[in-house]
């Protein structure tokens, strides 16, 4: 989900990583949400803007996660990173707020010809920025726990 409204106009894209191939989860604009049913175990993702960012996943089954998409200023457009939503933080009023406050959007033909017409360029954010990510401790790096769904 994509509470916040900085950088309103620049629509950010997630992709689930998978053999270092980025696939289109769906595109969240701002006060925004998507839902992305998957196999539990770990997951890659990543968000595009003027860059790329990633968190890992490591899901169990019949769970529901959160994350958010959370937007900076770049040299050019907007920045994106995603952030997870821990265990201790579901059911807050704040995390309650940033749900309700989000529309449902689904990825649709328009969103997946977008992300073909786009696909060398998402690859190659992939491949600039996920050898950054890694470079950062592992504690700096956004990680969805299997104890963080519920």
């Amino acid at each position: 989900m994509r509470p916040n409204t900085l950088g309103f106009a620049i629509q950010s894209s997630v992709f689930e990583v998978k053999d270092e191939q980025p696939a289109l989860v769906g595109i969240v604009a701002a006060k925004m949400k998507t839902a992305y049913q998957l196999e539990a175990g770990k997951h890659l993702f990543m968000v595009v803007g003027e860059s790329a960012d990633f968190m890992s996943a490591d899901l169990e089954a019949d769970k529901t996660y959160y994350a958010l998409v959370t937007p900076r200023m770049g040299l050019w457009k907007a920045r994106f990173s995603l952030k997870a939503v821990h265990e201790n933080e579901l059911g807050s009023s704040k995390v309650n707020e940033w749900l309700d406050s989000c529309s449902w959007v689904e990825t649709n033909e328009a969103s997946n010809r977008w992300a073909e017409k786009n696909r060398k360029s998402t690859k190659s954010l992939h491949d600039k920025y996920y050898v950054k990510w890694m470079g950062k401790a592992a504690a700096d790096r956004p990680h969805l726990a299997p104890q963080d769904g519920r």
